[in-house]
């Protein structure tokens, strides 16, 4: 579904855009992903809508497999990119899990600032950011897509979560017509 409005507390929620997981190869130019992920930033500060930044350092306790993720990351693996330009305003969230909202704080941190939909971004577009998609649906925020600012390790797997399941759970455009419709909300 097109980009039609955002909810007036609409907050942009970024996820993964850390240095340790940016040394993974994409299917898109990183370069362009954080671009437009930086110009969605500059407009959600602009309009003093919250924006939150994600990372992951792990997984979830309890879990007993030598899977991918149990391993010693470098020191700065879980920094955010400085393009991100992180303030102090910004919401961090730490998660152990695949989506942002499993685990942590962040429908607590939504929830008492009166946000009732929020925006996605960052990588990867079949892993971090559609669970994350998921649960903010299930849990009643209205979401937006911005697919120009996102990536996945395969082309397939971003062509999937965009065409076949980002649809069913909101809204999908480019970061420009994100940008527009924010322009719109009063």
């Amino acid at each position: 579904m097109p980009i039609t409005t955002l909810d007036p507390k609409t907050a942009l929620v970024v996820i993964d855009l850390q240095k340790g997981i940016l040394n993974f190869p994409t299917a898109h130019p990183i370069k362009d992903v954080i671009g437009n992920t930086v110009a969605l930033l500059k407009a959600f500060r602009r309009r003093e809508l919250p924006v939150v930044l994600v990372n992951v350092g792990g997984v979830p306790p309890g879990r007993t497999d030598r899977g991918p993720m149990n391993f010693n990351p470098p020191p700065d693996f879980l920094e955010y990119l400085p393009e991100l330009e992180q303030q102090p305003s910004d919401i961090a969230v730490t998660k152990l899990n695949w989506g942002a909202f499993t685990g942590t704080s962040l429908d607590l941190h939504l929830r008492r600032r009166g946000v009732t939909g929020i925006v996605l971004t960052g990588v990867s577009t079949s892993i971090g950011v559609e669970s994350t998609a998921r649960w903010a649906y299930e849990l009643g925020y209205n979401v937006t897509l911005a697919v120009d600012a996102m990536s996945d390790t395969r082309i397939e797997s971003h062509a999937h979560s965009v065409e076949h399941v980002f649809p069913r759970l909101g809204e999908t455009g480019t970061s420009q017509q994100i940008v527009e419709a924010l322009e719109r909300v009063r």
